[in-house]
């Protein structure tokens, strides 16, 4: 009965969700390319008893994450201690030089976090990948809930499902706990952005003023943001979904034309928030991924509640090595790219192509990890009418301000490829809402 009733409605729901203008954007070849995010009706499910262990576990991988960039860009005592190598971690493309000595406003550095993790088939949890530069998509799955909601409204008065309507209202205390006293604002690099859809929709859900960095001037030491009127109004917080790089051309990337000139001297004297703080990728970074769970012990003394993927860095000869013994089974990943791009598995390539990725793995052997593949679990989903298995992942948030906060759903992507593991959205998947049960 319950997927009786999405079933009927999924085409309705997809065409609302066109008319929302619910859509991704991808580049392919210079060409950018808008389609709709397909959406399938089928909620992935979880157990409460499930999400609270999951809840705890995210937590407290948070708390970690944001000491050590703290600890990183202040004392480096984790270096110090010797529990990650300090080569390790100023060769990552996330660290930035500038960010030194610098303490963000309330000392957060990663305010909002985006978690991917899968379910193995023994039913366990795993850790794919930490996204703390600008994870997107807890718009999806809010719209899609009202949308669902509004189509079938008994559902959600027959089962014990967690409200996910709470997420703005969540993000709006994380920008207003930093804010350093004027308006939150969400900075867009504008309409062709891959997830422009999110950035009006999350302003237009919190209250905040959507801007690009045109409306936006830096006068004495304080942001601006400058209205149709021609009126200035003083800034307190910025949820920016712009990359570091291209923030502000006065201190990183010259070439930047979507960035707010001195923006980053106002950040520094404390004078603006910006979310998530400049410099955090440099816990975002797939090599740094690998000592989590150190980290967690290092600076909170707990075990890690949620395990990585079994990872490997070749970096190490002893990794290296078993790397190159077990190459078919595992999946290698460039720690630079996202999106699904960058990541190979050891049993797909040809003769030449391993040979190749072998004499790049060993002239660069910071630039890759290798995970053992883990058979995640498939989740139902629709195609042509019929239900069928597909590969799916969640992507979990987790937002920061006076103590974390995890959001109780959740975006699951699944590939709509029955040989595929990549379920990204840039990769052509698609999306469904995750229900969090209350009892």
């Amino acid at each position: 009965m319950l997927y009786e009733d999405l079933l009927n409605k999924k085409e309705v729901i997809n065409d609302l969700l066109a008319r929302y203008g619910v859509k991704f954007g991808i580049y392919k070849n210079n060409t950018f390319v808008e389609q709709l995010f397909p959406f399938d009706t089928i909620p992935r499910i979880i157990p409460k008893d499930e999400f609270d262990v999951l809840e705890a576990g995210l937590k407290q991988r948070v708390k970690a994450l944001n000491l050590f960039i703290k600890d990183i860009y202040h004392e480096k005592q984790i270096v110090k201690d010797n529990i990650i190598p300090e080569d390790f971690i100023y060769s990552c493309s996330g660290y930035l030089p500038m960010c030194e000595e610098v303490m963000p406003s309330k000392g957060i550095y990663s305010h909002i976090s985006g978690i991917d993790l899968v379910q193995g088939k023994n039913k366990e949890w795993y850790i794919l990948e930490d996204n703390l530069r600008v994870p997107s998509g807890a718009s999806y799955p809010m719209i899609a809930r009202k949308l669902t909601r509004r189509g079938c409204p008994g559902i959600f008065h027959d089962n014990q499902i967690e409200d996910n309507r709470d997420y703005a209202k969540m993000l709006k205390a994380t920008m207003d706990y930093s804010n350093t006293g004027g308006l939150n604002i969400i900075l867009t690099p504008g309409r062709y952005n891959a997830a422009y859809f999110e950035h009006s929709y999350l302003a237009e859900q919190t209250g905040s003023r959507l801007a690009t960095g045109n409306e936006l001037v830096v006068e004495n030491d304080y942001l601006y943001f400058i209205d149709y009127t021609g009126n200035k109004q003083k800034v307190g917080a910025v949820y920016r979904r712009i990359s570091d790089e291209y923030l502000d051309p006065m201190t990183f990337n010259p070439e930047s034309l979507i960035g707010i000139p001195h923006l980053y001297d106002v950040f520094r004297k404390g004078n603006v928030a910006i979310l998530n703080a400049p410099g955090n990728g440099v816990a975002d970074d797939k090599g740094i991924y690998y000592f989590v769970p150190k980290m967690i012990e290092y600076y909170l003394n707990e075990k890690a509640i949620l395990q990585n993927a079994p990872t490997y860095l070749p970096f190490y000869q002893k990794d290296m090595d078993y790397v190159l013994e077990n190459f078919d089974n595992l999946v290698l990943k460039d720690v630079a790219e996202a999106g699904g791009y960058g990541v190979v598995f050891g049993s797909k390539m040809t003769p030449d192509q391993k040979e190749s990725f072998i004499t790049l793995m060993k002239a660069e052997p910071r630039r890759f990890i290798a995970q053992e593949v883990i058979d995640f679990l498939d989740e139902d989903i629709v195609d042509n009418g019929i239900i069928v298995k597909r590969k799916a992942d969640l992507r979990a948030f987790v937002l920061m301000a006076e103590e974390p906060m995890v959001w109780k759903s959740g975006l699951t992507r699944f590939t709509r490829d029955p040989n595929s593991f990549i379920v990204n959205s840039s990769q052509g998947g698609g999306f469904k809402d995750t229900w969090v049960l209350s009892r």
